[in-house]
């Protein structure tokens, strides 16, 4: 494949193609004060199938010639003009006398191949002659950092991003569509540039609202997408195609986590693969974990299962609403009845689904029958959501209140938890169920049940009718 069309003759580059080869000749740069000094062979640019061997170029750099016996007082009384570039050698033999080695200094704080007074009289204290000479330093692909090659390669003024989420040994891109033709090569880069990445892939699609997961294509490396976390000294495993999960986010787990003490009940309406749930297990605390896509549910039990936790968590794979309307009604129902006003156990309900999570907080409307239990027994909500709004946490407050029939100020916290795109924001909205929102106080004059009496065909009929 050719891997760029040029018109016009580049300085220093023979071009030869032959069954998708690509032979260079060393181009020697000498330009002292050029700022792309360590930028790769221009040839690059175009490239869309990676080949190390054409990045090769070599640069002219001052050096001191200075006896082995006394290379490292050199280089710490200079230190602030030896080349500190990671990769490349402060200190290179010479190839025509063995005691002598060559200490290379950095062209961009010797620009002119001189040193400075100062310098000088430090190199003639330890008998070194202060002149400069030039030395022919050759930099191949191993030498250049991930963005000088992929600002090199990309078509010039586009934006250049060596960015991704790491999750194992899986580098996860967002790929903008200028960068799409080359895809293979940046997912290539990102693998030899990162030890330990052994997989880079591309999301395809956005997050599927439903699964919280989405489509990729693997950009470089084995297609196995199987790998192993370690967030907050906890270990996770997961198909990272088929859950969801955010490195992001490990700061805000521990923060959620935190409020937690040992004793207290958290419902965690979409869990995930654990990252709330299991180390809130690991608190001792009781845990009601729940998530809809039944990978994520697979998953839950495994990692509870490897954190030893599986015994302290009730998993759950049902949607969210029925989650809240069913196990943790129930649990609530029986448990704030008999909380007592000197007990410590709190009661906290974590809803991390930001695109639709607010929606979900009208299930909390009389959720409960019956007398309100104490104030300080009200269950916490931890309700995420993203805003665009110039107010982000007014706006997120505002649609719970909506949401939930009642005015929340004074009453509830919104977080900043991060930065999502230009303009977006992701918040964390905390606040205690008002009692008269939670419980539905039944009423007195409320008509008692109609005894049981033989049902007829023309009750049956009605009854059709109304289903």
């Amino acid at each position: 494949m050719l891997l760029a069309q040029h018109s016009g003759r580049i300085p220093g580059l023979f071009v030869v193609v032959k069954k998708n080869t690509f032979f260079t000749m060393p181009e020697t740069v000498e330009d002292k004060t050029n700022p792309e000094l360590y930028l790769p062979h221009p040839g690059v640019r175009g490239m869309t199938l990676l080949n190390r061997e054409a990045f090769k170029r070599t640069v002219v750099v001052p050096a001191l010639k200075v006896k082995k016996e006394i290379v490292h007082s050199v280089l710490k009384s200079l230190k602030q003009s030896v080349l500190q570039r990671p990769g490349l050698k402060r200190v290179v033999e010479d190839p025509e006398d063995e005691d002598s080695r060559f200490v290379i200094l950095d062209p961009h704080k010797v620009p002119e191949f001189s040193l400075g007074e100062s310098e000088q009289q430090v190199l003639k204290q330890l008998s070194v002659h202060p002149e400069v000479t030039k030395y022919h330093l050759e930099l191949t692909y191993e030498n250049f950092k991930s963005e000088e090659i992929l600002r090199a390669v990309l078509p010039q003024g586009q934006e250049v991003t060596s960015g991704f989420s790491r999750v194992g040994h899986i580098a996860h891109l967002n790929l903008r569509d200028h960068q799409l033709p080359y895809r293979h090569l940046i997912g290539q880069v990102i693998m030899d540039k990162n030890p330990g990445i052994s997989c880079v892939v591309n999301k395809t699609s956005i997050i599927d609202s439903t699964y919280r997961n989405f489509e990729m294509e693997v950009l470089a490396g084995e297609n196995n997408l199987v790998t192993k976390v370690k967030e907050n000294n906890i270990a996770y495993e997961l198909d990272f195609s088929k859950v969801y999960w955010n490195p992001r986010l490990s700061t805000e787990h521990s923060r959620i986590v935190e409020l937690l003490k040992a004793g207290d009940v958290l419902f965690d309406v979409f869990a995930g693969i654990g990252p709330f749930a299991i180390p809130a297990a690991k608190r001792k605390c009781q845990v009601f974990a729940n998530d809809l896509n039944p990978e994520s549910y697979t998953w839950l039990l495994h990692n509870c299962k490897l954190n030893r936790v599986d015994t302290k968590v009730k998993a759950f794979n049902m949607d969210g609403r029925d989650f809240l309307q069913g196990p943790v009604r129930e649990e609530l129902s029986k448990e704030l009845p008999l909380l007592k006003e000197e007990q410590k156990t709190a009661f906290h309900i974590v809803m991390n689904l930001p695109a639709l999570a607010v929606e979900f907080l009208d299930v909390f409307r009389h959720l409960l029958v019956g007398e309100p239990c104490s104030p300080a027994g009200l269950p916490t909500v931890h309700c995420y959501g993203f805003s665009k709004h110039s107010d982000p946490a007014r706006d997120i407050q505002e649609r719970a209140e909506a949401v939930l029939g009642t005015s929340l100020a004074g009453r509830c916290s919104a977080f900043l938890v991060r930065n999502v795109a230009p303009n977006k924001e992701m918040l964390c909205l905390s606040f205690q169920i008002p009692a008269d929102v939670l419980y539905k106080r039944p009423c007195p004059d409320e008509a008692k049940p109609a005894s049981k009496r033989l049902c007829t065909s023309q009750d049956s009929s009605e009854e059709k009718l109304l289903s």
